[in-house]
């Protein structure tokens, strides 16, 4: 009887770990699903405050909703931004479900993903506004230039925009930690590298067609006679 005893002590020790185990299952699925229900609606609100704001008038504009449309994203920004609110609010349900099972590992890894979420909302914002005045920027260079006669408008137009977004660009990147110095400091290289390389062409291989550029783009004046 000793012997049966012996043999049954580990699963009894078992069976007592999954007894004091299994409330804390429960009680991490209950709160999965409560976080799954709080998710969805706060989804929705999310969707339906950024339609009554107009947002997407501002994404649609600035070119955003098309490209994430191309890229399978039906419902465009506000159904991006949607998403990002739905998995806030699960990774913070998954938080305090692992934590409650005391699996403070993933918890922590968890906990830094979640603090990344509205890092990343910010720099989405910011990126939806700055495309947006990028593109009412060319197309205020582009009028004035067509208005003042000046070639090359539409040109001009794109080159504005382009440093506009590579400008943003680098302030979202900024925004989530990605890159950080580097990415700035490569930035300037390059730009550095460009202007030169500009510099250079217009200085030694292009004279003639940076003289006619610049003859188009400012019309040089009759020049009056010297001096009597």
């Amino acid at each position: 009887m000793e012997r049966v005893d012996v043999m049954l002590e580990p699963l009894r020790a078992f069976l007592a770990q999954l007894g004091a185990f299994m409330p804390r299952l429960l009680l991490a699925a209950a709160v999965l699903v409560a976080g799954w229900l709080i998710a969805k609606a706060v989804r929705f609100a999310v969707i339906k405050a950024l339609r009554a704001a107009n947002f997407h008038v501002v994404t649609e504009r600035a070119g955003i909703d098309d490209f994430l449309v191309q890229g399978g994203l039906r419902e465009g920004s506000i159904g991006l931004f949607g998403t990002l609110a739905w998995w806030l609010v699960m990774l913070a349900a998954l938080v305090i479900a692992f934590n409650g099972l005391g699996l403070t590992y993933i918890t922590d890894l968890l906990g830094k993903v979640m603090l990344f979420v509205p890092k990343l909302v910010v720099a989405l914002v910011i990126v939806a506004f700055g495309a947006y005045f990028a593109r009412f920027v060319s197309t205020a260079v582009t009028a004035w230039c067509k208005g003042i006669d000046m070639p090359d408008a539409a040109f001009l137009g794109r080159m504005a925009r382009i440093a506009i977004l590579v400008f943003v660009a680098l302030i979202a990147l900024d925004q989530v930690g990605v890159g950080g110095d580097i990415v700035r400091q490569s930035f300037l290289v390059v730009l550095a590298g460009v202007v030169l390389a500009l510099a250079l062409a217009f200085g030694l291989g292009a004279r003639d067609r940076a003289e006619e550029m610049l003859e188009r783009w400012w019309p040089r004046r009759g020049s009056g006679g010297g001096p009597s």
